[in-house]
């Protein structure tokens, strides 16, 4: 990355923010199949969704490394995007910074539906347990 540009680093900062977006429409759309998988019980749908969305995150995770990466470039150690939008001219920085609000949207709704997601299969898992093993008192004691 040493050999990029200033002019290259910003062009590979967009163009990551972009793909960010396009994986994150996936993610979510892999998390509404995970969540009607999980409500039908199909386990073997919801082994094959965990590895499709680990390995989307995989991917969106050293995407996000990079993007780090380029901003320290452009902006410094302790920059952030906010020093990333003030370099660019009025059109090119609206379309960054409503990209970018986006992108953050998507991530809340992602870690929304992620823990719905969680919180059903861990509610279907203690429920198994119980009716399984049974509870340890199911009657209270007089």
């Amino acid at each position: 990355m040493n050999q990029l540009t200033r002019q290259q680093a910003m062009l590979s900062l967009l163009q990551g923010v972009a793909a960010d977006k396009a994986a994150y429409r996936t993610l979510l759309g892999l998390l509404e199949q995970q969540f009607e998988a999980a409500l039908r019980h199909r386990q073997a749908r919801l082994g094959e969704l965990a590895q499709e969305i680990s390995a989307l995150v995989d991917t969106m995770e050293a995407r996000r490394r990079e993007r780090v990466e380029l901003a320290a470039r452009l902006v410094g150690a302790q920059g952030g995007m906010e020093q990333v939008f003030a370099l660019l001219k009025h059109e090119p920085r609206a379309r960054l910074e409503a990209d970018w609000a986006e992108l953050e949207q998507m991530v809340r709704e992602a870690k929304a539906c992620g823990k719905r997601n969680g919180d059903l299969l861990a509610e279907q898992y203690t429920i198994m347990e119980k009716v399984l093993k049974g509870e340890d008192q199911i009657y209270e004691p007089v």
